[in-house]
């Protein structure tokens, strides 16, 4: 059975998972805010690399708030966020050096993050890193079924 209450090794909110979600939410911000202007402003020069800072806003917001749950739900959506946020930057990083007509701006992914010091490129490693090295024991072991016991309500009570 889930352990309810989660001892500090395995909690994702504590010591240096502090600093990752303090990192993560700054990013959250930032995405947010460039992501806005550029779809208020000039939304069709760039739709699609807008819409793509958009989701990456989003991604960032998701995994602050699973690494500041100290749970298995949280946990859960953090590795969720940390991997697609992977995937995209790598996906988005390799197609806007390949293909740049693609992205006529820029994204907070384009070229790996470049343009934020490749702190989107790092930053899931990081997070990765950390959902696993706070990982409980428990997480390692196959799930097994709940132990049946005999209801005792009816009948003869137990001796």
């Amino acid at each position: 059975m889930a352990d309810p209450h989660p001892t500090e090794r395995t909690r994702t909110n504590t010591g240096p998972g502090r600093l990752l979600i303090a990192v993560y939410l700054l990013f959250a911000v930032a995405a947010t805010s460039r992501a806005g202007l550029q779809i208020a402003t000039r939304f069709d020069a760039a739709p699609t690399a807008y819409l793509l800072s958009a989701f990456a806003a989003a991604v960032y917001i998701v995994a602050a708030v699973g690494l500041g749950r100290a749970g298995r739900t949280g946990r859960q959506v953090a590795l969720a966020c940390c991997t697609v946020e992977l995937a995209g930057v790598l996906g988005v990083g390799v197609f806007s050096l390949a293909r740049p007509a693609l992205f006529p701006d820029e994204t907070v992914w384009s070229g790996f993050g470049s343009g934020y010091g490749y702190v989107p490129l790092v930053l899931p490693v990081l997070g990765l890193f950390w959902l696993w090295r706070t990982r409980r024991d428990s997480d390692l072991a196959p799930a097994r079924p709940a132990e049946v016991v005999p209801d005792q309500s009816f009948g003869p009570p137990a001796t």
